[in-house]
């Protein structure tokens, strides 16, 4: 069991600042531990869309110290929160922060189909979801987004996830895990 202690005053400072509002940040930690799971071994770089108050990304920079990550959002004062908790973690050396709307981001050359994973927590509309990730992720890489208690089958129409070049969902308790097919 690793130490969290570190990750959960960083946090809980970010709840108090209204960046998070979990009521339990063990059950966080714990729904955003379910990511770390999903990564493949092989993954070196990660972005996270619409990262808010830093859920899964500051669990995973913490859990994989062998990765690369980039959390993403639009909002500058939740970006701001996220480079002082990222300072306060140690991870700003392999963790950079962006703040830039993520259909912007994805056209970008620096960012687009660079990164071998994608996540997304609370992000949007599941199939905009997987749109808008599809542009960072590299052929062969992967997908993960969270997942409610309860799925439907609707939420992932498989016709409108072959259209993306993606095959999945495989199902993971909290998460759905997407593979971009090869080009």
């Amino acid at each position: 069991m690793p130490d969290d202690s570190q990750l959960l005053t960083v946090l809980e400072s970010l709840r108090q600042r209204g960046a998070i509002g979990e009521v339990s940040l063990d059950g966080a930690i714990e729904h955003a531990t379910a990511f770390v799971a999903a990564l493949p071994p092989s993954c070196r770089t990660i972005v996270d869309l619409g990262s808010g108050g830093g859920l899964p990304g500051l669990v995973i920079a913490v859990r994989r110290p062998d990765v690369t990550m980039v959390l993403t959002d639009r909002r500058e004062r939740r970006m701001d929160l996220l480079r002082l908790a990222c300072a306060q973690l140690g991870v700003s050396e392999r963790v950079s922060v962006e703040t830039a709307d993520v259909t912007r981001l994805g056209r970008d050359p620096r960012f687009a189909e660079r990164f071998d994973v994608v996540t997304a927590r609370a992000f949007g509309e599941p199939m905009w979801t997987l749109e808008c990730a599809r542009r960072f992720v590299r052929p062969g890489g992967t997908i993960i987004v969270s997942e409610p208690p309860a799925t439907a089958a609707e939420r992932w129409p498989i016709a409108s996830i072959a259209a993306l070049q993606l095959s999945g969902p495989v199902r993971l308790p909290f998460v759905a895990v997407f593979t971009r097919l090869p080009s």
